[in-house]
């Protein structure tokens, strides 16, 4: 069969809807809309219950608090990382980015996923599973064809915790199925985990090396950002073991003490990358914070397995919500912008979100402990859907609209 000219493909490429084109663009979108859905759909659930009432009828199997669960992690986050990895493993590889038809049959696979978990109850938990589960190992296809055609072993971590990331799907579906029953809340403890650790490897790249690279052009005069090697080697082993900790076959306790040295260690990390210096950029200085919410989500839930400090799903929600959350919006910010050619500073309504959404975890993580549950989840939700209302508000006619001229400032992701 004759190969399609590149002209041909490109007018091929002009027809279609610019959010179909790249993988950034898609799952961003759908990212942001997903997640306003998905908190709504549990907000409206808690406040029905917390005025007495309940539904006659859900779509879902199972249970409302793990659905939500399951899909902030398996289905927004995935997405995100969807995103992120289709636009960044090109970069360190040097290869080029996955087509338009990538796009659309894993745009495809992951939109079934979330059709299908949440039409549960109509199907048969295994067909259910079956397509859930399809999508990770698709996207970890795309990552490992890259990285085999450039030497990137450090990058390899990133396929042990797409493993991790299908394992704890696994284990929700199997007690769905009712194979193995009790593991879901582990599935969405190790789903919570294996993308800690994706954020302490990546954010521990990108949060100094943007920092550096404003710095430098600002002309500051101070320390630019810098933390040892060992330093960095430990704050990502520990997470990775933590994630493996995760799993059900681990003592708490192990988990626990894994989680106060990952949180002590990434937190010494990030007291060398000079956030004070960069507090009046948004862009910037929310990618510290999300960091510093990692290493103390850590700390936090480390003690609480440890000291029995707070409740443990408030303390994960440390990580989830407030870690994950953030670096989430902070990466989907910036990299739409940089790889749509436009520059990088984020218009206020943005910075209003990363300080909502931060809220919204704060006030999840600790709201309990003062307040009663419902008003704590219903504004934290509140909170949460303003927040990605924000982002969805300014980001689709980016992610929607033709790549802009390329500004100098532009694509450093």
């Amino acid at each position: 069969m004759a190969a399609v000219p590149h002209t041909q493909h490109a007018k091929h490429l002009h027809r279609l809807p610019t959010v179909l084109t790249t993988g950034f663009r898609f799952f961003f979108l759908s990212a942001g809309l997903f997640s306003i859905f998905a908190m709504l759909a549990w907000t409206v659930w808690l406040g029905v219950h917390a005025a007495g009432g309940a539904f006659i009828f859900q779509p879902m199997s199972m249970a409302p608090h793990l659905w939500h669960a399951h899909e902030m992690v398996y289905g927004y986050t995935a997405a995100v990382m969807a995103g992120f990895f289709n636009t960044a493993v090109p970069n360190w590889t040097g290869t080029r980015e996955a087509g338009a038809g990538f796009v659309m049959a894993s745009g495809f696979i992951w939109l079934l996923g979330r059709l299908a978990v949440w039409f549960s109850a109509s199907f048969d938990p295994v067909i259910v599973a079956v397509i859930d589960l399809a999508f990770i190992p698709v996207l970890a296809t795309a990552i490992i064809g890259r990285l085999a055609r450039k030497s990137q072993i450090r990058n390899l971590i990133f396929l042990f915790l797409l493993c991790a990331l299908f394992g704890g799907n696994l284990l929700m579906h199997l007690d769905w199925v009712g194979w193995a029953g009790g593991n879901a809340e582990s599935g969405i403890r190790i789903g919570i985990f294996a993308s800690a650790t994706m954020i302490c490897i990546v954010g521990g790249r990108v949060v100094p090396a943007f920092t550096r690279n404003a710095l430098n052009k600002e002309g500051y005069e101070g320390d630019l950002p810098q933390s040892g090697i060992w330093l960095e080697r430990s704050g990502m082993l520990f997470a990775a073991l933590a994630t493996l900790a995760a799993f059900p076959f681990v003592p708490s306790p192990v988990l626990g003490w894994l989680c106060l040295a990952a949180g002590a260690a990434n937190l010494l990390r990030l007291a060398g990358w000079r956030g004070w210096a960069v507090r009046h950029a948004p862009i910037l200085w929310i990618l510290h914070i999300a960091f510093l919410l990692l290493a103390t989500g850590y700390l936090v839930y480390g003690s609480t397995l440890v000291l029995g400090v707070m409740s443990e799903t408030s303390a994960l929600h440390l990580l989830a919500a407030g870690a994950i959350g953030s670096m989430t919006l902070a990466m989907m910010t910036r990299a739409s912008l940089g790889h749509s050619g436009r520059p990088l500073k984020v218009a206020r309504p943005i910075a209003w979100a990363y300080l909502v959404l931060i809220s919204s975890a704060l006030v999840r993580t600790f709201g309990t402990l003062a307040f009663d549950y419902f008003p704590v989840m219903l504004v934290s939700g509140a909170l949460w859907v303003g927040a990605f209302f924000l982002f969805v508000w300014i980001y689709a006619p980016i992610l929607l609209m033709p790549r802009a001229p390329r500004h100098p400032d532009a694509h450093d992701t």
